[in-house]
């Protein structure tokens, strides 16, 4: 059967200046269809066997198991969640390794003209760190992808240790999300009868103490008003953090998270779905459905990472899929924006752009290789928008 996604609300970027300071409900309401992106077709692959639209290049910057570029650090393996951090005129780059036990993250530092000159660990010893999401105050959260697992806040510029935050919950971690204007930090959780999470910590920017919450709504809405009741045992020991709550809104493998302009946008693998919570009316609807049948194949499948751009296009990863990245712009556009070959059997992970908005990071987690030992980071410069 063929199908295409339906677009019910709009995206905001990764500001909200870009639209003035007006929430999604009111930039945009329109329908979105697959069509031509803005930035055009995809080329034929390049000699890193990736497809980008015309005036893109990239670049390999980290290999699992070999040593970043003018380092001594050998690169983690199965790179997954990830973000950047401006370091004075340059910038640094944060990758989760999703391995049991030894997990953690490692850290890659880039100089203003984008040259690497520096590796290192920021988190070890962990276990299956997926993803996770930075903080205004400039630290980065490693989430455990397992039963019980724990968020860590870590240093990305490798000068103070991390530690655990267990007043953010004991449970499946995959992504979370800094909302500076709510004063919350939201959370995925990756199971099929997974939630959606948040954090108010008792003072902003001081994440050992405060309060967990759950969503709470309807199953069978897909839109609408929802509100959000305490999780009464944050260590979810014996019952599980998503159990606690009597009417907690379930969600089908929560995946990646990222918050713009007064609104968190969440995927869900299990339904193909991209979420649009809107913070302050407390609504959540749905920004991409692939299952809505219109006409044509969806350019977006496996839907996982997320992130955005300050002129407000959404860049969604694909877990599978044609291994891509996928945008959706504020018009209701749905289009594929890179594409990498040669990688069955893997999943595009940690897309993150650098402070100025000129290069984008991402992972092929298990490479050429389908396996965890086969990890391959890559830069994308050009003309974005």
């Amino acid at each position: 059967m063929k199908r295409r996604q339906f677009l019910r609300v709009a995206v905001v970027g990764a500001s909200a200046a870009a639209f003035g300071g007006a929430s999604w409900r009111e930039a945009f309401a329109a329908a979105a269809q697959p069509g031509p992106s803005p930035y055009g077709d995809l080329l034929a692959a390049d000699g890193n066997n990736v497809m980008l639209p015309a005036g893109f290049t990239s670049r390999v910057v980290a290999r699992t198991g070999i040593p970043v570029s003018g380092t001594s650090h050998l690169w983690h393996p199965a790179p997954d969640g990830g973000a950047c951090f401006a370091d004075g005129a340059g910038w640094i780059y944060v990758s989760n390794s999703e391995v049991p036990l030894v997990g953690g993250c490692s850290a890659i530092r880039f100089d203003a003209a984008g040259q690497i000159t520096g590796a290192y660990r920021t988190l070890s010893n962990t276990n299956v760190n997926c993803a996770g999401g930075a903080t205004p105050w400039n630290t980065w959260l490693s989430c455990e992808e397992v039963e019980w697992g724990r968020v860590y806040e870590t240093d990305p510029f490798g000068v103070r240790g991390a530690s655990s935050r267990s007043a953010m919950g004991r449970f499946k971690h995959e992504a979370c999300a800094a909302d500076p204007d709510h004063g919350f930090v939201y959370m995925t959780e990756d199971v099929g009868n997974g939630c959606f999470y948040r954090f108010r910590p008792t003072v902003w920017g001081d994440l050992s103490g405060g309060t967990l919450e759950v969503m709470v709504g309807a199953n069978d809405a897909t839109s609408g008003p929802v509100t959000w009741r305490r999780v009464p045992d944050p260590d979810g020991f014996p019952i599980v953090t998503r159990n606690q709550v009597s009417g907690a809104k379930r969600f089908d493998g929560g995946e990646g998270c990222y918050y713009a302009g007064g609104t968190c946008w969440f995927t869900t693998k299990g339904d193909n779905r991209v979420w649009a919570y809107d913070a302050t009316a407390s609504t959540i609807d749905l920004a991409y459905d692939d299952s809505l049948v219109v006409s044509g194949p969806p350019p977006l499948t496996g839907v996982d990472n997320v992130t955005g751009a300050a002129s407000g296009d959404l860049f969604v990863a694909e877990d599978g899929g044609d291994m891509e990245i996928c945008i959706i712009t504020p018009d209701g556009v749905v289009a594929p924006f890179l594409r990498v070959l040669g990688h069955g059997g893997s999943e595009i992970t940690g897309p993150a752009f650098s402070p100025d908005g000129s290069r984008l990071y991402f992972s092929s987690q298990r490479g050429t290789v389908n396996n965890v030992l086969g990890g391959i980071t890559f830069e994308v410069r050009g003309p974005f928008r």
